[in-house]
C-alpha cells in the first residue's frame, strides 16, 4: 500500500478522462500535487491498442509516464516523482495510488468510476491534514463524488476563456454612434491620416485607441448600409492602422455570391485576402458560412489559379444514433458526412433562370470533383499540403489536440478556414469554451495572419431564423 507523506497541502486525483482529453494535465497543477490511482493505469492500458485518436493518447500519457519514472528508484516513487517545470516555479509531485487491499463501496458496483471514488474516499480518510479533491470531466462521476461529500471538479485548464466572458466577434460595429449625433470618427478621440498605396486606402490613427479593438478585426460604422468597412491591420496604445474593405455587396461578387451586411462582406474580405493564411468564421446554422467560403474556395481555384485544390474535411460526429460501417473508398465514407457540402456546390452552380443546378451534370462534377477533395481527418496526420485552400467544417466538434494536428497540416501557400458554431457541440467533454475552435480563435486572436469573424444574420429562411432564436 502507498502512504502519500504529510508535505502536500493539496491532492489532485486525476480521472481517466482528463489524461485523455489534455495530455499534458499533469504539469498543470503549479506547486500542487498529482495523483493517479492503478484504476486509471489500467484504463490507460485497455485504450492503448489501434489506430484511434483515444489510442495514440493513451499511447501518448503512457511514453510520458514511462520518461518520469526512468530514472528514479522505488522508494523515489513511494516518495513521488518531482514534475518538471519550464520555469523555476515551485514543483508539484506527481503520485500513485495503490489500495491491494481496497474495499468496494457499499451499494454500487465494482466499476472504474467507483473504484476511482472509493481510492478518492481512502485517500481522503488518510489525509485530513491535506485537501484531497477528485478532477474528472465526467457529470455522472462528479455527481456521485458530491453525494459522497468528495470534494470533486471539472478540468477547467483547457478553457480559452472564462464562463463570464464570450469568444470573441472579431468585429465592432459602431451602429449606435449616430444616436447622439456624433459619427464614427466623432466617437474617436483620434487624429487620422488616409493614404492611398497599390490601389488600396489605409486609415494611420493617432490618439486613443479602444482597447477592445485587435488586429484583424472589423470596424464598421454600420451592420447593413455601412459607409465605412475597415480591417485593423496594426494596433498599439496610441496608433492603429486600418485598412478599407472591398466592397462585395455589387458588381461581381465572389463567383457570384454577395454580401448582404458588414459582417458578411467582411468574411468575404478575408476569405480573399492573400495575406491571411488562416481564419475562423463562427456563426448559428443559415449565416452562410459553408456558402461564401466554397465561393472564395472556388473562385481562387478555378479562376485566379492561386491555389490548385480545395480539400474539404469535418468531424465525422453523429447527432444521434450512428449508422455503423460505411462501404467504398475514403470519399464515398465521408460522403454521408458532407451534405452541406452537396447542398452549397447544387446553390452555388444553380442557373436562376432554369431552376436547375450543373453540378447535378456528370461533367461539370467530373471537371470541379478534379479540384475537389473529400477527406476524412483521420488520415491527415503526417500529410503537408500544399497550394490548397483547406475547409474544416464544424470544427467545434474538434478537441484543440486534433485541431493543431489539422492546422499544422499547411504547407507553402496554403489558406485554412475553419467553420463551426459553439452553440452546436456533439463531441462528448467539449463545451463553448474549451473545444478547438474556441482554442484557435483565442490563440490566433493577435496574429497579423489570422482571422476571425462571428455571422449572425440568418439567411435560409423566417423558420430557421426563428428556430436558432425559440429552440
Amino acid at each position: 500500500m502507498v502512504r502519500i507523506d504529510k508535505k502536500a497541502n493539496r491532492l489532485y486525483v486525476l480521472d481517466t478522462n482528463v489524461l485523455i482529453h489534455d495530455p499534458a494535465a499533469l504539469y498543470h497543477f503549479e506547486e500542487h500535487d498529482v495523483v493517479i490511482p492503478m484504476t486509471v493505469l489500467e484504463e490507460l492500458d485497455k485504450h492503448k491498442n489501434g489506430m484511434r485518436e483515444i489510442a495514440r493518447t493513451a499511447r501518448q500519457i503512457s511514453r510520458t509516464l514511462s520518461d518520469l519514472t526512468a530514472h528514479v528508484t522505488p522508494q523515489e516513487i513511494q516518495q513521488g516523482i518531482p514534475i518538471p517545470r519550464v520555469t523555476g516555479d515551485p514543483a508539484g509531485r506527481l503520485r500513485f495510488l495503490c489500495y491491494p487491499d481496497l474495499a468496494p463501496l457499499e451499494s454500487l458496483e465494482n466499476s472504474p468510476d467507483n473504484r476511482i471514488l472509493a481510492e478518492t474516499c481512502r485517500l481522503r480518510d488518510e489525509r485530513p491534514d491535506a485537501s484531497v479533491t477528485l478532477v474528472t470531466k465526467d457529470i455522472n462521476l462528479r455527481v456521485k463524488a458530491a453525494a459522497l461529500n468528495v470534494p470533486v471538479e471539472d478540468y477547467l485548464n483547457d478553457k480559452a476563456f472564462d464562463d463570464l466572458d464570450a469568444m470573441i466577434e472579431g468585429a465592432k460595429v459602431y451602429a449606435d454612434a449616430g444616436r447622439d449625433g456624433r459619427s464614427l470618427w466623432e466617437s474617436l478621440d483620434v487624429e487620422v491620416m488616409v493614404e492611398r498605396t497599390d490601389g488600396h486606402t489605409f486609415y494611420h490613427l493617432e490618439g486613443c485607441i479602444p482597447e477592445d479593438w485587435h488586429v484583424g478585426m472589423l470596424v464598421s460604422d454600420s451592420d447593413n448600409g455601412a459607409e465605412f468597412e475597415a480591417i485593423v491591420r496594426s494596433h498599439g496604445p496610441s496608433r492603429a492602422t486600418l485598412q478599407l474593405l472591398v466592397n462585395y455587396r455589387h458588381h461581381g461578387g465572389v463567383w457570384g455570391v454577395h454580401a448582404h451586411d458588414s459582417r458578411q462582406n467582411f468574411a468575404l474580405n478575408l476569405l480573399m485576402d492573400p495575406t491571411i493564411d488562416f481564419l475562423t468564421l463562427a456563426g448559428s446554422a443559415g449565416t452562410g458560412k459553408t456558402f461564401m467560403t466554397l465561393a472564395a474556395a472556388l473562385q481562387q481555384t478555378l479562376d485566379g489559379k492561386r491555389f490548385e485544390r480545395i480539400v474539404f474535411t469535418r468531424a465525422p460526429i453523429p447527432m444521434g444514433e450512428d449508422i455503423g460501417f460505411l462501404p467504398g473508398t475514403e470519399e464515398e465514407k465521408m460522403s454521408p458526412w458532407m451534405g452541406a457540402f452537396h447542398d452549397n456546390m447544387d446553390n452555388l452552380l444553380r442557373d436562376e433562370r432554369e431552376g436547375s443546378s450543373s453540378w447535378n451534370d456528370g461533367a461539370t462534377r467530373q471537371l470541379i470533383g478534379s479540384r475537389v477533395q473529400i477527406r476524412s481527418p483521420t488520415f491527415m496526420r503526417g500529410r503537408t499540403l500544399n497550394d490548397t485552400f483547406l475547409i474544416i467544417d464544424e470544427a467545434q466538434n474538434f478537441t484543440p489536440k486534433q485541431l493543431k494536428s489539422l492546422v499544422t497540416r499547411a504547407g507553402r501557400n496554403t489558406k485554412i478556414v475553419c467553420l463551426g458554431n459553439v452553440g452546436q457541440i456533439d463531441t462528448p467533454y467539449l463545451t463553448a469554451n474549451t473545444c478547438g475552435m474556441a482554442a484557435v480563435v483565442e490563440r490566433f486572436r493577435d496574429w497579423p495572419h489570422a482571422g476571425h469573424i462571428t455571422l449572425k444574420s440568418v439567411e435560409r429562411s423566417r423558420l430557421a431564423l426563428a428556430a436558432e432564436e425559440l429552440l
